[in-house]
């Protein structure tokens, strides 16, 4: 059979529909022909089921279609088992979007069934994956055209840890850091703030107080909060947080005392490249468990590179955590993501 273009589009003649979408899900019907998108036409014509197109082949074709990279995934998908259809608007069981190009079904199902299993956007290992996007599977094609997978999701960053806690607990600011040198054990051992300045502190509820250092996020959010108070103010915390980080400590801060008030702990990630561990419960310091999420704070007009996504979401997977990132803006907004490998 052949094909000819019309716009963006290919055009096959009947009995096209049968042969083609009827029995194996490919384009969008017209009567009894079929229009099909470029990435469909070259896989077709790859199995050799399309003779040509407009006179091209399948090497021809894919040269002056610029394909090449969604044909790899549409090609990938289709052998492990999946139909699936070009994200165009009015085409059956699709949608145009401009951050998805396939969409997938169920093994066993096609685009006349009304359900997807994935919905994927396409990148090469160079691009760059603007971080409000992130919000659909992603196939990534590296340099050697092997591709890789990521789902995305909106993750649960809520929590049960919930102590009260005393009031104007007196600090010192210091360097980058805030000291606390007669604080209520409670604030260590049961809602985990800071970490005590010596060792021997770390005893037990018996003891009424202790030296406990405080990062500067830490000490904003419970100077805000009536918990701590400095000299200086909460005004000197930030003003300090601001000259050692930049726009990067109201960021951070803000995801802290977001995750805070939403029942989470967060610690310093700094050990997995990360800017907080969580912990969604804590009863007591003596009986810590592992923490579950690393959160990474972002703009979210940032760019990320594939690359810094599958170094995220390999590290994350080898120490047993979910990777999570914190898309914040101007006014305070918090959108969550998280991404983890995908083998479909």
């Amino acid at each position: 059979m052949h094909g000819s273009m019309e716009g963006d589009t290919v055009h096959v003649p009947s009995p096209a529909r049968e042969k083609f979408y009827d029995s194996r899900g490919y384009g969008h019907p017209r009567g009894d022909a079929l229009a099909l998108s470029p990435v469909e036409a070259a896989h077709l014509l790859f199995r050799g089921d399309l003779e040509a197109v407009d006179g091209m082949g399948f090497r021809s074709f894919l040269a002056t279609t610029d394909t090449l990279v969604r044909f790899l995934v549409y090609k990938d998908l289709r052998e492990r088992g999946f139909y699936l259809s070009p994200a165009r608007d009015g085409w059956v069981g699709s949608d145009a979007t401009d951050d998805v190009d396939f969409v997938v079904y169920p093994r066993g199902n096609g685009p006349w069934d009304g359900v997807t299993e994935y919905r994927v956007r396409v990148v090469g290992e160079r691009e760059s994956v603007p971080a409000s996007s992130l919000t659909e599977t992603l196939a990534v094609v590296d340099e050697e055209s092997e591709i890789t997978y990521f789902s995305v999701d909106t993750p649960d960053v809520t929590g049960s840890t919930d102590h009260d806690l005393p009031e104007d607990v007196p600090g010192m600011l210091l360097a980058d850091r805030v000291v606390l040198w007669d604080a209520p054990t409670v604030l260590y051992e049961r809602a985990f703030y800071g970490q005590p300045l010596d060792a021997r502190d770390m005893s037990s509820d018996s003891e009424p107080s202790m030296s406990i250092q405080c990062s500067l996020v830490e000490a904003a959010h419970l100077a805000d909060r009536g918990i701590v108070r400095i000299d200086a103010g909460l005004d000197g915390i930030v003003d300090r947080g601001r000259v050692v980080e930049g726009d990067r400590f109201d960021r951070r801060w803000a995801v802290y005392s977001t995750l805070r008030e939403q029942g989470v702990v967060p610690k310093t990630g700094y050990k997995f490249g990360a800017d907080f561990r969580t912990y969604a419960s804590i009863e007591h310091i003596d009986e810590l468990d592992h923490s579950e999420q690393l959160i990474r704070v972002v703009s979210r007009n940032h760019a990320f590179s594939p690359r810094d996504l599958a170094l995220d979401g390999r590290l994350a997977h080898g120490v047993r955590k979910r990777m999570v990132f914190a898309l914040t803006d101007a006014t305070g907004a918090i959108d969550w993501r998280s991404i983890r490998r995908l083998t479909p």
